[in-house]
C-alpha cells in the first residue's frame, strides 16, 4: 500500500514537471518568435481553463493506471514489474537529467541548461509514454503464448459476464412490464365504479363544485393508497374516456388534474380543456 502511494506521488510530480517543461518550451518559443508578454498573458486565461480540464482527465487516467488494477501480470510480465513501473513514473525526471548532462561542455548559460532539461523531459516522456510503453504492452501479449491464452480467456469471461448482465437487465425489465400490465388489468375492474363517479363529477357546472372537489379528492386518495401514481393515472384515463362517451357532442373541462393536485406524487401540470371531436 505504501509503495503504491509512493508511486502515485512520484507519477504526479513527474507529470507536473512534464507540464511545466511544456509551458516553458512554449513560452520560450513564442518569445523567440517576437511575441510580446502582453499577448502571452492574454492567452493564459483561456489556456489555463483548457489546461486544467486536460490535466484533470489525464491525472484521473494516471491514478487508475498506477493503481495496478488494470494490469495483468500474466499478460504483461515486463510492464507489471516494479522496476518497469519505477522507470515509467520517473522518466520525466530522467529525461530532464539527460538533457542537463547533454548540455555539459556545450554551454555555460543557465537558460540553455534549462532549455536542455525541458527538451530532454519532453522527448523522453513522449518517447516512453506514447511510443515505447504501448508498443511494449502489445509485444508482451503477442509474443507470449501464455499471455495470449490468458487474454483470450479474460476477454471471453468478460463477454460472458456482459451478456449475463444484459440478460438480467432484460429479464428485470420484462418482469416490471409484466407486473405493470397485471396491475392495470386488476385495477381496471376495481376502478370502474370510481371512474364512473369521477365522470359524473366532471359535470361540475351542474352540481355543487366544492362537493365535487372533495369527493374527487377522496377518490384520488383511495387510488393513491391502492396503487400509487400509476393507479391514479389509469383512473383518470378511464374517467376521461367515459366522459368522451357520455358527452359525444359537447366539451368538458378536465378538473381531475386540479382536484388531485398534492395527493401523493400527483402534480397538476396545467388546467386544460378536453373536447371530444
Amino acid at each position: 500500500m505504501l509503495r503504491r502511494k509512493t508511486l502515485r506521488s512520484i507519477h504526479l510530480a513527474g507529470t507536473l514537471w512534464f507540464i511545466l517543461c511544456v509551458v516553458y518550451v512554449l513560452v520560450l518559443a513564442l518569445r523567440q518568435a517576437g511575441v510580446g508578454w502582453w499577448v502571452l498573458f492574454s492567452l493564459s486565461g483561456h489556456g489555463a481553463l483548457i489546461a486544467f480540464i486536460v490535466i484533470s482527465l489525464y491525472l484521473f487516467a494516471i491514478f487508475r493506471g498506477v493503481s495496478g488494477g488494470q494490469i495483468h501480470q500474466i499478460e504483461h510480465p515486463l510492464t507489471s514489474t516494479g522496476y518497469y513501473t519505477v522507470f515509467y513514473v520517473t522518466i520525466p525526471f530522467l529525461g530532464g537529467l539527460a538533457g542537463c548532462l547533454g548540455m555539459i561542455g556545450v554551454c555555460t548559460i543557465v537558460q540553455q541548461f534549462l532549455q536542455g532539461a525541458a527538451l530532454g523531459t519532453l522527448a523522453a516522456t513522449f518517447l516512453v509514454w506514447v511510443i515505447v510503453d504501448p508498443a511494449t504492452g502489445v509485444l508482451e501479449v503477442w509474443l507470449s503464448p501464455a499471455a495470449r491464452t490468458h487474454r483470450a480467456q479474460r476477454v471471453a469471461q468478460t463477454k460472458v459476464l456482459r451478456e449475463k448482465e444484459q440478460e438480467e437487465r432484460e429479464q428485470l425489465l420484462a418482469d416490471i412490464l409484466e407486473k405493470e400490465e397485471s396491475n392495470k388489468q386488476q385495477w381496471a375492474e376495481m376502478l370502474k365504479p370510481q371512474a364512473e363517479k369521477l365522470a359524473d363529477l366532471l359535470a361540475a357546472d351542474r352540481i355543487d363544485f366544492e362537493l365535487a372537489q372533495r369527493q374527487a379528492a377522496d377518490i384520488g386518495a383511495s387510488a393513491w393508497q391502492a396503487g400509487g401514481l400509476g393507479c391514479m393515472r389509469q383512473l383518470r384515463e378511464m374517467a376521461i374516456n367515459l366522459c368522451k362517451q357520455k358527452y359525444r357532442n359537447g366539451a368538458f373541462v378536465d378538473y381531475i388534474s386540479v382536484w388531485w393536485d398534492g395527493i401523493g406524487n400527483w402534480r397538476n401540470p396545467s388546467l386544460h380543456k378536453t373536447a371530444n371531436p
